[in-house]
């Protein structure tokens, strides 16, 4: 029996097919991300949803970027993403999403985020070999980039080196939302 949502079935065959591409077990997959090798072969035959912090931890251990395990298998020059066929990611208590605005295994990568108050990206600042820009459409933002912390207002933008330890703050009453480019992908 597989999952009901395509997108969910999509993710399983492509993190099996990475997996296997790399000669991985479900148990040596799940050694290097530090889950359990049922929720493996449970996200694997679509029966589960990852959560954030699961998905990127499992692209992490695959060695290729987040949103790559949601990419559609045919890449053309020119891609179009409607807005209500963008991929969507969220993290297990809902104080982050993203959607991806830019298409599957390109060297830019382009989520819009919404981060709820009082919520942060990560747990802890996190590193990954790429360079990003966040730029703030709306509220207010706090871009912690190797223990300094930046305020951002509607309009700001911060550009840094992704292997710096970085996270994403909302210090404020309301909601924040803001673009991150991130090249090469790596989220």
């Amino acid at each position: 029996m597989t999952g009901t949502d395509p997108c969910t079935d999509r993710l399983g065959e492509r993190i099996r097919l990475l997996r296997t591409a790399k000669s991985l077990t479900i148990r040596e997959l799940a050694a290097r991300a530090g889950v359990s090798t049922g929720l493996i072969s449970q996200v694997e035959r679509g029966l589960t949803d990852p959560s954030l912090q699961t998905a990127r931890v499992l692209a992490k251990a695959l060695e290729t970027p987040l949103f790559d395990l949601f990419a559609e298998p045919d890449r053309s020059e020119v891609a179009v993403v409607r807005k209500d066929r963008r991929l969507r990611q969220q993290s297990p208590h809902g104080e982050i999403s993203y959607a991806r605005l830019s298409p599957g295994s390109g060297r830019l990568e382009l989520l819009e985020g919404t981060l709820q108050p009082g919520g942060v990206s990560s747990g802890r600042p996190w590193t990954h070999p790429s360079e990003e820009c966040v730029v703030v459409t709306s509220g207010a933002l706090v871009a912690e980039v190797d223990g300094a912390e930046h305020r951002l207002a509607t309009g700001d933008s911060c550009y840094f080196d992704s292997r710096l330890p970085h996270r994403y703050r909302n210090d404020e009453a309301g909601p924040v939302t803001f673009f991150v480019a991130i090249t090469p992908p790596g989220y």
